[in-house]
């Protein structure tokens, strides 16, 4: 269904090319969500995305993926909304960040809206860094290459990253706890 529906969506043919975002529409969403503050931006990485995917639709290989296909679209184009706002966001200090141990048990408790949550609380780069890193499997060169930082600099922003969300893991189990003796 899949490719037919591809190859009429190659073809012109609008109804097509409709079903086809409504079909992966969803799909976008959660991928750019993880990239960017809120539904809005999100909602402007997906339809730039599309943009892109449509007018290049010529040049997707049936012999790979689809899904794959856009979804490295998708966060092209997140890289790029991040790029062109760059200048409206303040830089980050960059300090080195401590490990620290947590509850295992606790972290599956968490909801996928709590984590969607603290992810996009994440200020930009320190978002997109850990996105590439540990969700597409991105290497800190590769990072760095994309972001035009030093891969050291990656590094760093990945460090700073899971910091972060430990605090906000901690703040939101002290939160349930305190729920709980009530």
């Amino acid at each position: 269904m899949e490719e037919s529906l591809i190859s009429e969506a190659r073809s012109g043919k609008a109804s097509s090319i409709e079903k086809l975002y409504k079909h992966f529409y969803g799909y976008a969403m959660s991928v750019a969500l993880r990239y960017t503050n809120s539904r809005d931006e999100a909602c402007e990485v997906v339809n730039d995305s599309y943009l892109k995917a449509f007018n290049k639709l010529d040049q997707y290989s049936t012999k790979s993926s689809f899904k794959g296909w856009f979804r490295r679209i998708i966060i092209n184009t997140s890289i790029d909304h991040y790029r062109k706002n760059v200048k409206h966001y303040s830089l980050l200090e960059i300090d080195n960040a401590s490990s620290e141990s947590y509850d295992s048990d606790a972290v599956d408790s968490l909801t996928k809206s709590e984590i969607l949550n603290m992810l996009q609380e994440l200020p930009d780069i320190l978002r997109i860094v850990f996105n590439m890193y540990e969700i597409e499997g991105f290497s800190h060169q590769e990072i760095a290459e994309r972001l035009e930082i030093p891969a050291s600099s990656s590094r760093t922003y990945l460090a700073r990253a899971k910091q972060k969300l430990r605090d906000k893991f901690k703040a939101l189990n002290e939160i349930r706890d305190e729920g709980a003796i009530r």
